[in-house]
């Protein structure tokens, strides 16, 4: 049988096998509700009207100076004309947020507390504006001409980049695209390790290496539960993209699509990177209680990339450190598509951190291997990195180990 079907039957177990565990259902399902409770929360947000004002008695000629302050701030203001006595019992039953009442120069803010802050801003504005053009009355000018003069005044805008009416929704991929890729390259790189301690701790891996070498064995493996994780993102990727559409959250489907393309690519990039030490770690160990203390540090640098990478990104997409960090594997993996998904990754950046991570996996797979070699076979206490990687070794491999027969 050739070495390609022998890892392709390694893999296709462990696809078989994990696809049916109860783990990988629930943990979809968990994650497929939290989806969609993120899109019917962000449609009520969306539909949810913002505070609501009742105007009663004189101060209800200050209804359009209102609506036109709130439509130039952006905010959504519900006016309505209200009778006094009617309009305060709204406020203890939560329909209003605020009675304004009495005359139009002072008027009064009855509240069930406080006043909105929003409120109170377009309140104030309208009032100022009021006494000013007062004033101007009183000292013999036109008021409507200095409104216009003021109204003229303000700094002509120069930029060298026009401002992207989309960059809410591509900071909303970015932040999706980072997490999910955060979330399945620690989620399945621990199975891998999780894999290799339980077949060494149940002794199956002697009987697996009696036919098939070592490093078949560990591709297989990686590769099996690498397609696992792809088959959740495909299933949560598409789900998401769907939903978001239908409720109106994502404008741009071209977008998504190209963003979830680019996510999974990064995944299989991220996924043989890590999931190649992930291995090697746990062959280092013959026990689950060992297996923490060896891949606690592949999960603090995972958290390391993913908060530091997210954090910079929201601060400002285009610096000139994020650009470095996101072509250096292995921050690449989860920096770059959320780069991708902002569109500020020239095409260029991009093939550069392809190559990169591909030579970088080519080394790590190799170091990986050799640990994984020596170590998948060990038993007892824990096989020091240096002990596993030494040419020297005297860990057991394939063939000292596997071919040794009883008396």
């Amino acid at each position: 049988m050739s070495s390609a079907s022998v890892v392709w039957l390694i893999a296709a177990r462990e696809v078989r096998t994990r696809l049916k565990a109860k783990s990988f259902v629930i943990g979809t399902i968990g994650l497929l509700v939290v989806i969609a409770g993120y899109l019917v929360l962000s449609v009520w947000l969306a539909n949810s009207s913002g505070p609501t004002i009742g105007l009663s008695g004189p101060s209800a000629q200050l209804r359009p100076a209102i609506e036109a302050v709130a439509e130039s701030l952006d905010e959504d203001l519900q006016v309505r004309i209200v009778d006094e006595g009617a309009g305060r019992q709204q406020v203890r039953d939560g329909d209003l947020d605020a009675l304004i009442t009495g005359p139009a120069s002072a008027p009064t803010a009855v509240v069930e507390e406080e006043l909105d802050d929003a409120v109170n801003g377009i309140l104030t504005a309208v009032l100022q504006q009021r006494a000013l053009q007062e004033s101007l009355t009183e000292a013999g000018a036109d008021p409507a001409a200095v409104q216009r003069a003021v109204a003229a005044a303000g700094v002509r805008v120069d930029a060298f980049r026009a401002a992207d009416p989309q960059e809410g929704q591509r900071l909303v991929l970015a932040g999706v695209a980072m997490t999910l890729l955060y979330i399945a390259l620690i989620t399945y790189g621990t199975g891998v390790a999780q894999g290799v301690v339980e077949e060494k701790t149940s002794r199956v891996v002697e009987l697996l290496l009696a036919t098939v070498r070592p490093w078949q064995l560990l591709l297989g493996k990686v590769v099996g539960i690498g397609l696992v994780g792809l088959v959740q993102l495909v299933i949560l990727g598409g789900v998401g993209l769907a939903g978001a559409s239908a409720a109106g959250q994502l404008t741009l489907p071209s977008l998504g699509i190209g963003t979830f393309v680019s996510l999974l690519g990064w995944y299989l990039l991220g996924f043989f990177l890590f999931a190649s030490v992930f291995a090697a770690a746990g062959a280092l160990v013959s026990r689950f209680e060992e297996m923490q203390s060896v891949i606690s540090p592949l999960i603090m640098l995972l958290v390391i990339i993913f908060v530091l990478g997210l954090n910079l990104l929201i601060r400002d997409p285009r610096s000139e450190l994020v650009e470095i960090l996101s072509m250096i594997p292995p921050f690449t993996a989860i920096l770059m598509p959320a780069r991708g998904a902002l569109g500020v990754a020239p095409a260029w950046q991009i093939v550069l951190a392809v190559v990169l991570t591909l030579i970088a996996l080519a080394g790590t797979v190799r170091v990986a291997g050799a640990v994984y070699r020596r170590g998948v076979l060990h038993t007892g206490s824990r096989l020091s990195l240096r002990a596993a990687l030494r040419p020297s070794s005297s860990a057991p491999d394939r063939s000292s180990s596997t071919r040794r027969r009883p008396g």
